[in-house]
């Protein structure tokens, strides 16, 4: 899967846990995705991925999100890209 991505953010909240997420869309699907990141410390990562906007296909939605799952260079692209936004 090609993906491409649109928009990205990350913050720390007032216990220092660190929220983020990631808008993207996958070359030939019809919905955008959203992938939120939270971690306590920077080092475990939980996620949940979303439609961005309007809902898709959900076949697509369970190919992208296993391919997430899958993939670790994938999920740290993801992840990266919102953690290059943190303001140190």
């Amino acid at each position: 899967m090609k993906l491409n991505i649109l928009q990205a953010d990350m913050h720390k909240d007032d216990e220092g846990a660190f929220l983020g997420k990631t808008i993207f869309e996958v070359e030939g699907h019809k919905a955008a995705y959203e992938i939120t990141f939270f971690s306590k410390k920077g080092k475990e990562w939980d996620y949940s991925l979303n439609y961005a906007r309007e809902s898709g296909i959900e076949a697509e939605f369970m190919a992208v999100d296993e391919w997430i799952e899958q993939d670790d260079d994938e999920f740290d692209e993801l992840l990266d890209a919102a953690r290059n936004t943190l303001a140190e």
